[in-house]
């Protein structure tokens, strides 16, 4: 049995095993967050394991320990129980208390802390924030800029597809919209993710601090090729974000075709 279980977690790290070289925990360790408040979700999700494996040792150990106890060997005579008497009605109350207050209630008193303090506190009308429009199709991002008049859906708009370039420092606001079916946009760096839906413009806010490359995927199933749905997110400092706004910015006056129609798929900003 031993060889068999060494043999197995051989061909696991095996099959988890990179070509990069990361070892087994890296590969399974959640991505980096590079997010201002990327942490409140870490906390939370590992508030919920924690406690999550502390009740399921107990519950393991009583299964185990009463299946031990109670065995052939030690109890003769079987007793039978309804569990209707008082003192078993006062344990499991008890029991179904403390999983209540300690997991599902405090589970619930800590999101909406972090939801009603931070996470719903949209960037003023007036503050100085990054803005981008996101329209999802099958299988692809295509991501709009405003151009110097500050106007989406014009002829100076910067458009890319698949590729979401951002700076660090600044408060980042996204509007998204679905072409065809359901997508989720999904930056997993970043703790967040919010539903594309035809005809329904969602949005979501966040602040990044690391420069880098970093993934978009697409989280919710939306065809055949939904494996395929995956962009870039470039974060540059916010001195490289506007030199290379300025230098996009001036190849889009230059290239885009204002009697192309298809090239101005965005919409008008919504607050």
């Amino acid at each position: 049995m031993k060889v068999l279980f060494s043999f197995y977690l051989f061909l696991t790290a095996k099959l988890f095993a990179a070509e990069d070289g990361m070892s087994f925990i890296e590969r399974i360790s959640p991505p980096e967050d590079i997010s201002e408040n990327g942490h409140l979700i870490d906390w939370l999700f590992n508030y919920i394991t924690i406690m999550d494996a502390i009740f399921f040792f107990f519950v393991c150990l009583g299964i185990f320990g009463f299946s031990y106890l109670y065995s052939a060997k030690r109890s003769k005579r079987g007793e039978y129980t309804y569990g209707n008497r008082k003192g078993q009605i006062l344990v499991a109350t008890a029991i179904g208390a403390l999983v209540f207050f300690c997991i599902d209630l405090n589970i619930t008193r800590i999101a909406n802390n972090d939801y009603v303090g931070t996470f719903i506190n949209w960037p003023k009308a007036d503050e100085d924030v990054v803005k981008v429009q996101v329209l999802a199709q099958q299988w692809m991002w295509n991501v709009r800029y405003a151009g110097k008049d500050q106007t989406f859906n014009t002829e100076d708009d910067v458009v890319t597809t698949n590729d979401l370039r951002l700076p660090t420092g600044k408060k980042i606001v996204v509007q998204v919209l679905s072409k065809d079916v359901i997508h989720s946009f999904s930056l997993p760096n970043v703790r967040r993710k919010v539903d594309a839906i035809p005809g329904r413009i969602t949005r979501i806010w966040f602040q990044l601090k690391k420069t880098g490359n970093y993934e978009i995927v697409c989280a919710e199933m939306c065809g055949t090729a939904h494996y395929k749905m995956r962009g870039e997110m470039t974060v540059y400092s916010p001195q490289e974000y506007q030199a290379w706004l300025d230098e996009s910015q001036s190849i889009a006056v230059a290239e885009n075709d204002p009697e192309n129609a298809d090239q101005f798929w965005g919409w008008k900003w919504e607050n």
